[in-house]
């Protein structure tokens, strides 16, 4: 008999890895979690968190030399300052090919990006899950809304979701805490918004932060860097909250600077046996063995392992005979929408720093195709007064006149700001040079990635509307705006191993488990099958605890 180290091996530590490891050890299962980055422990180790401001070098602003020779790439991250630097990954240390052709926002910390997520959450609807069939582009998804249903409300009932109710079928509400409350600018310009167009709504963003307690975390105080770090736990993160349950069950082992080398695999068995690992300190190699792996690393880094994983049996990568891994990568447009100032409202001002905006949700080919675009997009948003620090470097003067004009907020502004879909196409891809290695000797990654006629036109129409709702809710000095960037910026990067029905054209089935080798399991976003317009991560989550109960189930039927 086959003797194994761990029942199951999960393969990252973010939003997905931590839960694959909840819900395993949950189980039952004796889990190993390896993670490339340092550890951070939940509170003691948010050493900026509440560090003011006049501790921080430069404010917090960026040293300019150092970043540009080791964070080219992470410090375009808009939340990349001196106060959150050790939470990312150094660029020269750990590079990719092309820095100029995609951007690949990275940490290197257990924990990943759920430390430092925008925490929008938001369930898919059929809408989404049936674009493809509808449309022809890309092939269908092999699960539709009623499929994973229960496990959005699973999810959603751990990680704690505020928001407010709106009854919309192409926006499925979540099972909710209290909402946050708009301001007095937001209000105005719901109700004039509304009022004016009768195909769209405005209503508070629905976010992965408690308003109030919540299964031992507590609720927001809106202190405001929430980047930082957050040892109330008012903000989902897998130090929060679901590793501090998988740790509770006794059946985690959890190993820090581990790097995933490769997927080893049996041809014999028509198994993956384990997996190779490289610790990043030391450069040590070391093999576990496991009946389940849960590849967890985010799209680019899963995809980029599995095509590192090259056997006899699978030479382009493990799962790979559809030849499809690695392509279809996609992003949702960002940067792209209007501002305008409000000049009626400033005997109001700001109150604490809420850690969420506005949402309207996708109103564009709802229904029917109206528009010289497939698909949609939403907006996200804001209003509030300029910051006092940022009108004092923009305002000429001196004298205590200068001084007392400093203490007055400035105008009331307001964003709206579209995230549009993406459509899956082959030729954005990512490929591994295997005759190009990092300092860890694994083959750096080299992206392929432009955006469609299709993204443009939806650009554009963006700009056409947010403009149209400004001037609707009465705003003034309007400014549209288009920043096209490069793919990656929006942080929504995913499809690199896409589930589908037929093993000739996607690499995993409606359980996320890979065609071509079954005890692999692919949840984090390679594994989507279009990207919507909608923030992903939710999906991600709950997918991740549907395809974790269903291993743990096969396992334990020795189906695996």
């Amino acid at each position: 008999m086959q003797t194994t180290d761990f029942d199951a091996i999960v393969i990252g530590s973010g939003i997905t890895g931590g839960w694959a490891a909840k819900e395993l050890t949950e189980q039952g299962l004796k889990v190993l979690m390896v993670d490339r980055g340092q550890m951070i422990e939940h509170g003691k180790d948010y050493i900026t968190e509440h560090q003011p401001p006049w501790a921080d070098a430069l404010r917090g602003k960026p040293l300019r030399d150092l970043y540009q020779q080791d964070y080219p790439v992470q410090s375009r991250n808009y939340l990349f300052d001196e106060t959150t630097r050790h939470y990312f990954n150094n660029d020269k240390d750990n590079p990719y090919a092309n820095q100029d052709q995609f951007t690949w926002f990275r940490t290197d910390v257990v924990g990943g990006r759920s430390l430092l997520w925008g925490r929008q959450v938001y369930r898919w609807s059929d809408l989404d899950f049936g674009a493809n069939l509808a449309d022809g582009h890309g092939i269908d998804w092999p699960i539709r809304y009623q499929d994973i249903e229960p496990w959005y409300r699973k999810v959603e009932e751990f990680i704690g979701v505020s928001g407010q109710a709106e009854g919309l079928a192409h926006l499925p509400d979540s099972v909710f805490l209290p909402a946050m409350s708009m301001n007095v600018v937001e209000e105005h310009a719901k109700a004039k918004i509304e009022q004016h167009f009768d195909d769209r709504i405005m209503t508070i963003g629905r976010a992965a932060v408690l308003t109030q307690p919540h299964l031992g975390r507590g609720a927001c105080h809106y202190c405001g860097p929430c980047h930082r770090g957050c040892s109330v736990g008012a903000y989902f993160s897998t130090q929060s909250s679901t590793l501090p349950a998988a740790r509770a069950t006794g059946n985690l082992t959890l190993l820090a600077n581990t790097a995933a080398e490769r997927i080893d695999y049996d041809s014999s068995l028509q198994r993956a046996t384990g997996v190779t690992t490289v610790n990043t300190q030391t450069l040590e190699r070391k093999r576990f063995s496991a009946k389940l792996i849960f590849v967890c690393s985010s799209s680019i880094a899963s995809a980029a392992l599995l095509l590192n994983s090259r056997s006899e049996a699978f030479p382009t990568g493990l799962a790979n005979r559809s030849g499809t891994l690695g392509h279809y990568l996609m992003d949702h447009t960002y940067r792209t929408g209007a501002t305008g100032v409000f000049t009626q409202f400033n005997d109001f001002i700001d109150r604490g720093n809420r850690p969420n905006g506005i949402y309207i949700p996708r109103f564009q080919n709802i229904g029917k195709q109206d528009r010289d675009f497939v698909r949609g997009y939403n907006f996200q948003g804001a209003a509030m007064r300029i910051p006092l620090q940022a009108q004092a470097l923009s305002t000429p003067g001196f004298g205590a006149d200068y001084k007392h004009s400093l203490r007055t907020p400035g105008p009331w502004i307001m964003y709206l700001m579209g995230f549009g879909e993406c459509l899956p196409r082959y030729e954005n891809r990512m490929e591994l040079l295997h005759d190009k290695t990092d300092r860890l000797g694994l083959p750096q990654i080299r992206f392929h990635f432009e955006w469609s006629d299709n993204e443009h036109k939806i650009r554009a129409d963006i700009m056409r509307e947010a403009q149209a709702m400004l001037e609707a809710a009465g705003a003034v000095a309007i400014n549209p705006f288009n920043w096209v960037g490069l793919g990656g910026e929006a942080i929504h990067e995913m499809g690199t191993a896409r589930m589908g029905k037929d093993p000739a054209s996607s690499v995993l089935n409606k359980w996320n488990q890979a065609h071509d080798v079954p005890n692999v399991f692919v949840t984090d976003g390679a594994c989507m099958t279009s990207s919507s317009s909608v923030n992903p991560s939710l999906t991600y989550m709950a997918l991740t605890a549907r395809a974790a109960n269903y291993a743990a189930q096969q396992l334990a039927e020795g189906l695996l």
